[in-house]
């Protein structure tokens, strides 16, 4: 069940301290709460991604939006900014760029272990923690 305030789910690899980190970022600039924040990993990731392969599932993060569109890598990233405070050009430029927008992605997915050992063990718990805390706010949202 998504929140009334969330517009898309937002499913990352929740053993990823890169990931983990870049998605705190993100959510931090989602001062609407439109995103909500679910590991792959979970039983409610995997469900959401049942028609993506499963091999498939881990090699990116994906956007879910409420029809059950998913859109993943860097396919995902007009609408992830199109949801940020500001993101719309950023938004626009990734629908008309794909082609360098995925290249981009490709280098950074390649070397994710290389740049999450850069961020400290203090940052990336502290990227935990709060993602912890919107996976909690959104349960309690759904709940409600």
């Amino acid at each position: 069940m998504r929140g009334a305030m969330h517009e898309a789910t937002v499913l990352y690899d929740r053993d990823c301290g890169f990931c983990r980190w870049t998605l705190a970022q993100i959510l931090a600039w989602d001062r609407a709460k439109r995103l909500r924040p679910v590991p792959i990993q979970s039983e409610e990731g995997q469900r959401l991604l049942a028609r993506v392969p499963e091999a498939e599932r881990l090699e990116s993060w994906h956007l879910v939006t409420p029809d059950g569109a998913v859109k993943s890598a860097a396919e995902g990233f007009p609408g992830l900014f199109s949801r940020l405070p500001a993101g719309a050009p950023i938004a626009r430029l990734t629908a008309l760029l794909q082609g360098p927008s995925s290249v981009g992605y490709r280098l950074l997915v390649a070397n994710r272990t290389r740049l999450g050992r850069r961020i400290s063990q203090e940052r990336r718990d502290r990227a935990t923690e709060a993602l912890d805390a919107h996976e909690r706010a959104a349960r309690a949202a759904a709940a409600a």
